[in-house]
């Protein structure tokens, strides 16, 4: 197993794809794993299964559910919705996350 990747994107941040099938598509970070360098984006990389009716759910049929995405793949959005690297600085003695673009500190 790889080593936990250092992530400067955490859970509840805005984000957009910058690679694969969902290129261009933002959404909210919903999970975040730093052991596997992944993340979990609202509304983004769908993986539809098969389900058979089982007596838990009669219904059967189709199942969405989001898949992660590789932490690289992301980036933070800028309020004009632009992507962005992002950067830890130190102001008034705490470490916080800043947008590389434009510099406006990150909550959270």
């Amino acid at each position: 197993m790889a080593a936990p990747v250092k992530m400067k994107i955490k859970k509840g941040d805005q984000v957009i794809v910058l690679s694969g099938k969902d290129k261009g598509k933002t959404g909210t970070v919903t999970q975040a794993m730093p052991k596997d360098g992944k993340v979990i984006v609202g509304g983004v990389n769908v993986a539809v299964r098969h389900a058979k009716p089982t007596q838990a759910d009669p219904q059967g049929g189709l199942k969405r559910s989001e898949a992660p995405l590789h932490v690289s793949k992301v980036a933070h959005v800028t309020a004009d919705g632009k992507p962005t690297r992002v950067r830890y600085e130190t102001k008034d003695g705490k470490k916080v996350r800043v947008a590389v673009k434009t510099g406006e500190t990150i909550n959270g």
